[in-house]
């Protein structure tokens, strides 16, 4: 179920919906006050104790999932590799513990799904596999592998293969690296936390990829609401006599975060439906993906573990933690001190466009970067109501779709109007359902509407 409708008429800010003025230098792309709700903005990241058990599972990243390299009754080490697949799109999966192999089992994941996950009870120990060595990166094509290897996914929410990502067709076109540290979804602050507390990893990171790839500049785009953030990342750049990295202050509204709009943001290339970013010239990457990255060329330890924002009306203390992949949400829940009201709706990801999780026994993954446990009051969804012809979803909209058109035409199943409208230049950030007065949800109906255009392409 989407989330992007987490919040209507339950507090006097999101009474007024008020559609923003477009920003001087994006003029076409349209933004919203979704509110910020940063409530741990200043918390600094506490360490969360090793799990008694964690159970990773073997698909997080888009593409083929992993296969287990381990079975019962293993011993394992810390980033040890246990999943692998030999597929182009795809992402090595490694321990996050020390300990034994106790079950490799077939469940229902967040998503809906069905997952393969290993199970492993910890030790304790924390022993870190021999395999775990700094790589060593004389060309482009070693760089590639070590990012495979490292087991990289974008940590912003879409988990792409990151060292796909970084090895385009067209590398020789490619100029721009652009670090997205907007953040700009409510609650979430785990990537502001990295830029404060990780600051040095994020200037490192980016300037590596900006060389291996042989890139003209690298940009990391910040919301003006995280001064702190870009006056850390700036004097870094300045104590290291960086010269090709530079920050890029962003208005601070949704969804400047979104990969289309930065890039527009930042370079005024436009990257439309169906093209990648290396189409015009850019890659794109977490702020949090690319501090790892910094970590990673430094001490060879893969990616096990991410700073997870955990906030909501039903969280007793909201923090921001550090914890170890496979670990449950319940259990991170109870490091935060447990719930403090019946959770109504469990969020894995931002609340505009993160996913609804049906339990708290799934396990934090690669590209999780928030838990948010609303309750009852916080998680009320008014009843839909007939649509009234405001036009607030059409000034919404970053691209100028026609939200209520393309709703329409899903409903009587009509493709041909569907392609009309351009439903595959949706992005899916929830902009017309959170402004909509009717409470329709659009911006899932689009979703259904993708998928059927796909489904009548193939036929």
């Amino acid at each position: 179920m989407h989330a992007c409708s987490y919040m209507r008429n339950n507090h006097q800010l999101f009474q007024e919906r008020k559609v923003s003025e477009m920003s001087s230098y994006a003029k076409h792309l349209h933004s919203i006050d979704a509110g910020h709700y940063k409530n741990t903005a200043a918390c600094e990241t506490e360490i969360m104790p090793i799990p008694a058990v964690v159970k990773i599972p073997l698909s997080q990243h888009i593409g083929k999932p992993c296969q287990p390299l381990v079975q019962k009754g293993d011993t394992v080490k810390v980033g040890q590799k246990i999943g692998d697949i030999d597929a182009f799109i795809s992402a090595p999966i490694h321990s996050s513990v020390s300990g034994t192999v106790t079950g490799i089992e077939r469940i229902r994941s967040a998503n809906g799904g069905y997952d393969t996950r290993v199970v492993i009870e910890t030790d304790g120990k924390q022993e870190i596999s021999e395999t775990c060595v700094k790589p060593e990166v004389t060309d482009f094509k070693a760089f590639v592998q070590a990012v495979r290897d490292s087991g990289l996914v974008g940590m912003g929410g879409a988990s792409f293969p990151t060292s796909v990502k970084f090895n385009p067709k067209n590398i020789d076109e490619v100029d721009t690296l652009i670090v997205n540290g907007a953040e700009c979804e409510p609650f979430i602050t785990s990537d502001h936390r990295t830029m404060l507390e990780a600051t040095e990893d994020v200037i490192d990171g980016a300037a590596t990829v900006v060389k291996w790839m042989g890139m003209k500049e690298g940009v990391i785009g910040v919301e003006a609401n995280k001064m702190d953030a870009i006056d850390a990342l700036n004097k870094m750049i300045e104590k290291k006599g960086i010269k090709n990295l530079r920050t890029f202050v962003l208005p601070a509204k949704y969804p400047k975060g979104a990969e289309r709009v930065l890039i527009y943001e930042v370079t005024g290339r436009r990257c439309d439906a169906g093209k990648l970013p290396a189409d015009v010239g850019v890659v794109v990457s977490n702020v949090s993906s690319i501090a790892f990255l910094g970590q990673y060329f430094k001490d060879g330890i893969p990616l096990i573990k991410r700073r997870v924002t955990v906030d909501g009306d039903a969280i007793t203390n909201p923090k921001n933690v550090m914890t170890l992949f496979g670990t449950s949400v319940k259990d991170l829940v109870a490091f935060c001190g447990g719930y403090k009201k019946a959770p109504k709706k469990i969020i894995m990801g931002g609340p505009m466009m993160g996913r609804a999780t049906f339990s708290d026994e799934v396990s934090v993954i690669k590209n999780n970067n928030a838990i948010l446990c609303f309750d009852e009051d916080q998680a009320f969804i008014p009843n839909e109501t007939a649509c009234i012809n405001c036009g607030r979803c059409h000034q919404a909209c970053p691209f100028n779709l026609l939200p209520t058109g393309l709703a329409d035409a899903y409903l009587h199943k009509d493709v041909d109007r569907l392609n009309e409208l351009h439903v595959m230049e949706c992005m899916g950030c929830g902009s017309c359902s959170f402004v909509c007065p009717a409470h329709r949800p659009l911006s899932f109906m689009h979703t259904l509407a993708k998928g059927l255009v796909k489904e009548a392409g193939k036929k």
